[in-house]
């Protein structure tokens, strides 16, 4: 039988997500997102998540739905900044201890990313030594530098955006897409990949960007 990863709905491509899950969300500043996903994943409504998501509380995304919904415990994020006119909802259940924050240099949460899909359980890395997002972390002396121990991230579902894929999951991405994407996709147990066609026929192997190894199942949700 030939392999087919298409499904019929966001919906669909929901089932089998429980409480307690962790969830990597690819974008970057907006823009990329996997926003009928997202809104899936909401209506859906598993409770207790984990977010992985670059920012936050951006609003052109729609990561800030799921935490006003009260179905995230926990968010890894690099940029959690508020709005421009008060706290946003993430701040205010922040303050007040009903979310926890895990705040990671950008580039630190995308190779933790990316050893969690590599099957690499930690690394060290001078990038954030003697601040106090290092304190409580082990920290060795490599080339004369100190470096802080940084374990992978790895998720039960990873929420992706991609521009064209193939039956066999295979994703080619446009523009911002690609920020955290590849990565994030390699990451997790269950990938869904939301893109604007999900074509029959093969992608060519030189445009592809993530082989369909990685990827569970594909949604077409056009422009």
């Amino acid at each position: 039988m030939a392999i087919d990863k298409r499904v019929a709905s966001a919906a669909e491509a929901m089932e089998g997500v429980r409480d307690g899950a962790t969830v990597l969300v690819s974008g970057f500043g907006g823009a990329g997102f996997a926003n009928v996903l997202i809104r899936a994943l909401r209506e859906h409504g598993p409770k207790e998540l984990t977010l992985v998501v670059n920012s936050a509380t951006h609003r052109l995304s729609l990561t800030h739905e799921l935490i006003e919904a009260g179905m995230v415990r926990k968010v890894i994020a690099s940029s959690a900044r508020g709005r421009a006119d008060g706290l946003s909802v993430f701040e205010t259940l922040w303050r007040d201890g009903k979310i926890e924050l895990e705040c990671v240099p950008q580039g630190t949460m995308a190779e933790r990313i990316r050893a969690g899909g590599a099957g690499i359980p930690a690394f060290y890395s001078p990038v954030g030594f003697g601040t106090d997002l290092a304190k409580g972390k082990e920290v060795r002396i490599f080339g004369g530098r100190e470096c802080v121990l940084e374990t992978a991230i790895v998720g039960d579902l990873a929420l992706v955006r991609a521009d064209v894929a193939d039956r066999f999951g295979n994703l080619v991405f446009r523009y911002a897409q690609a920020n955290f994407g590849p990565a994030m996709a390699t990451a997790a147990t269950l990938t869904v990949a939301e893109v604007r066609v999900a074509q029959e026929e093969p992608i060519g192997h030189d445009r592809i960007q993530v082989s369909g190894v990685y990827v569970n199942r594909v949604v077409a949700v056009g422009s």
